[in-house]
């Protein structure tokens, strides 16, 4: 089952030119690499690999098919292959808002988006904080709330999210 150098460039370029994420990548993969270059089972092992490891799953998943298709130059393929469309756009988007930086309609579009943005992220929070089982339990709530105070307080994020981390561990056991 072995796929040309080309053709794996072609296939991951598609894929990240069609989707907009890795969750989203992985059923548009799975129909172009399952039966002509790799068997189901190759390919849910793939997925599951690249989901147990630290990092970006599309670009890990990108790798491990590619060097399954191709070896070594198959996964320098597919990693090139997955990261020229989102960089081209990025670089894109950076030139023309460096064009566009003094234009007043910029400057309100962007005091425009901060609001939206800002309910996004609450109305994520909710949504997660709605999944944490005993939403009720005086624990999760004080660990929200001393969250909440830190970051009021400008503790650095990271250290937040450890510390309420090592909070769930000792007082939810």
């Amino acid at each position: 089952m072995e796929t040309s150098l080309l053709r794996l460039f072609w296939i991951f370029l598609k894929v990240n030119l069609l989707s907009t994420s890795g969750p989203a990548s992985v059923g548009l993969l799975y129909s172009e690499m399952v039966g002509g270059t790799m068997t189901e089972e190759e390919f849910i092992e793939a997925v599951g690999f690249s989901s147990a490891l630290p990092g970006s799953d599309a670009l890990q998943l990108a790798m491990f098919v590619g060097f399954a298709a191709g070896g070594f130059p198959g996964a320098l393929v597919a990693l090139v292959g997955s990261i020229l469309p989102p960089t081209v756009i990025m670089l894109s988007i950076v030139l023309l808002l460096q064009r566009l930086r003094g234009e007043a309609w910029v400057t309100n579009f962007v005091h425009g988006l901060s609001p939206a943005i800002a309910v996004l992220l609450v109305m994520t929070a909710w949504k997660v904080f709605g999944e944490v089982e005993g939403l009720g339990d005086r624990v999760v709530v004080a660990i929200a709330t001393l969250s909440l105070i830190a970051l009021l307080l400008k503790v650095h994020p990271a250290l937040v999210v450890l510390v309420a981390g090592l909070l769930g561990v000792v007082a939810l056991r």
